[in-house]
């Protein structure tokens, strides 16, 4: 009955569109995350500096200016109730930094919300483990399946045909 509940208080695929890769990492914006949790951002922000230590560089790393405009540039950014836009640049939270949120924000929906993070970010991580694999495989057959057209085509190209030598007198007419 938990799982009917939190299925429904947000679509994971809501979550999932919410995952940017930033330094090689799946993150999610401290924004989203607010969002997600029902609280401003600048409110979250406060809780996790409370909390430094909870946060080491690999949960949770502020962007760089040229990482957020690399990120603005790639995703279009329309919030019409922001006149001035982003005014510093986000945090990103891993997915070890999502989880550590629950213990800072303290609250029932922050628990609920997390449990779906989470499981959202391990079926991102099995997607892609399941396409490096089927990136692989194809790879395989792309190698086979080239070298049975260099076989078919062997087959296709006519016999060069046989030199025969004539049975028989040959009369080749002498100049006079």
């Amino acid at each position: 009955m938990a799982r009917a509940q939190n299925k429904s208080i947000i679509p994971i695929e809501r979550i999932a569109s919410q995952i940017y890769l930033v330094r090689e990492q799946n993150v999610m914006l401290d924004a989203d995350l607010a969002g997600l949790y029902g609280v401003e951002t600048r409110a979250l922000v406060q809780a996790v500096k409370r909390n430094a230590d909870r946060f080491p560089e690999d949960f949770m790393f502020q962007l760089s200016k040229d990482e957020l405009e690399s990120w603005r540039s790639q995703i279009v950014m329309s919030n019409p109730g922001a006149k001035m836009g982003l005014r510093r640049q986000p945090y990103a939270f891993t997915e070890h930094g999502v989880a550590m949120l629950s213990s800072v924000l303290r609250s029932k929906r922050a628990v609920e919300i997390n449990i779906i993070i989470v499981r959202t970010f391990v079926k991102l991580r099995r997607l892609l483990a399941t396409n490096a694999e089927l990136a692989l495989k194809v790879a395989q057959h792309d190698q086979e399946i080239g070298i049975l057209f260099e076989h078919v085509q062997a087959l296709l190209e006519p016999p060069a045909p046989k030199k025969s030598h004539p049975i028989g007198f040959i009369h080749s007419p002498k100049e006079e």
